[in-house]
């Protein structure tokens, strides 16, 4: 439904598109009618086979393929975005119509550059987000414990084992004493590659490496993501909690988005706190929902993901609707939220204002909030 949903959306926004680009004049000027409906009909096939072959299968034309479809579906986007809204200013031409083709020109070339923009945003390295967080409980001998958080590395076509490789060596720079994967590790591009499994037995750390399943390992289970994550020695959290020392529990649920669409309901949370031995909690959620519930429950820090900041603006003000904790840090109830935008991209390998990134927290005791 996902999938239909997103290929009409984009199919009606690519109309819009290429009919506001035939009335520009420069366009009108070099480009013939018949010329931009070949070539509006070639760039929505290629959002097309991306979209279908090359997001859900493996070959070689899949990687360019879906490089290309799913970058011109941003592009889409983005010049769709500017040139309705100069349609809104001048009312489609009518209030101003001797202005409205200038300025609609300009809404083009404003596309244009944002899309350029967000494709070189979208192809650099995350950058390193540094915090501290004081947690209540938190063992003296563990004051100062350095946790390396990555969500949303989405590994298949796009996003390889050299990317991957990279990754890890950014990850291991921070001399981590506990790592924590907070989901969609796989974009779900049938089985994942053997190959990745070397890629991600590079990550290490002295407290472990502890992982929760994002919508995409529960969407598509069935291709082993779950048991390739094992294979890698990580350990996973699914609505259970682990003691990693004395006086530090992490705890970990199925993503919540997920089990919402099947229609399983229940209370992960309270299931995967139950019974926990006393110290500071981590609780580790792909979607960052039910902060609140966390937060009664005595969780000191909850770390998510999901929401990728948005990834493409302006996408993200639409997001916060459904997701009021988009990025970055947030305190609920006495509880610190930290929601990572994202390691990886989904879909376009491009992002505009919202750089890819990779959480380093430095764990603190009480001690140390009382002493600042």
């Amino acid at each position: 439904m996902f999938g239909f949903v997103l290929i009409s959306v984009i199919t009606l926004m690519h109309i819009y598109v290429f009919w506001r680009v035939a009335s520009v004049p420069v366009v009108k000027r070099y480009l013939s009618t018949r010329f931009l409906i070949g070539a509006g009909l070639l760039l929505w096939s290629v959002f097309f086979l991306g979209r279908v072959y090359g997001h859900h299968y493996t070959g070689p034309l899949t990687k360019p393929l879906e490089f290309v479809g799913m970058n011109w579906m941003a592009v889409v986007f983005l010049l769709f975005v500017p040139l309705l809204a100069m349609d809104f200013v001048t009312g489609f031409g009518f209030l101003v119509p001797r202005r409205a083709v200038r300025l609609r020109s300009i809404a083009l070339l404003a596309g244009a550059t944002l899309s350029v923009v967000a494709l070189v945003q979208g192809l650099r390295p995350p950058v390193v987000e540094n915090y501290e967080v004081s947690l209540s409980g938190l063992a003296h001998e563990l004051d100062g414990t350095v946790l390396v958080a990555m969500s949303d590395l989405h590994l298949g076509t796009l996003l390889g084992e050299r990317w991957l490789e990279a990754r890890v060596a950014q990850v291991q720079a921070q001399q981590p004493d506990l790592v924590v994967l907070l989901g969609d590790l796989f974009e779900g591009h049938g089985k994942p590659q053997g190959r990745l499994l070397r890629a991600l037995r590079l990550l290490s750390a002295p407290l472990g490496v502890w992982v929760v399943p994002g919508n995409h390992e529960l969407h598509h289970r069935h291709h082993g993501s779950t048991f390739l994550i094992e294979e890698a020695g990580f350990r996973i959290l699914r609505n259970s909690w682990a003691e990693v020392q004395p006086g530090l529990v992490m705890a970990g649920v199925d993503d919540l988005t997920a089990l919402r669409r099947s229609g399983q309901g229940g209370d992960p949370i309270s299931k995967a706190l139950a019974d926990r031995p006393p110290g500071a909690t981590i609780l580790l959620s792909h979607t960052p929902w039910q902060a609140d519930r966390a937060a009664r429950a005595g969780v000191g820090l909850m770390l998510s993901g999901h929401t990728h900041g948005g990834q493409i603006w302006p996408f993200d003000y639409l997001l916060k609707r459904v997701y009021p904790l988009l990025e970055g840090r947030y305190e609920v109830d006495g509880m610190t939220v930290i929601v990572c935008r994202g390691t990886g991209t989904w879909g376009p390998r491009m992002r505009l204002w919202h750089p890819s990134e990779i959480l380093r927290l430095r764990l603190r005791t009480e001690r140390f909030r009382d002493a600042q």
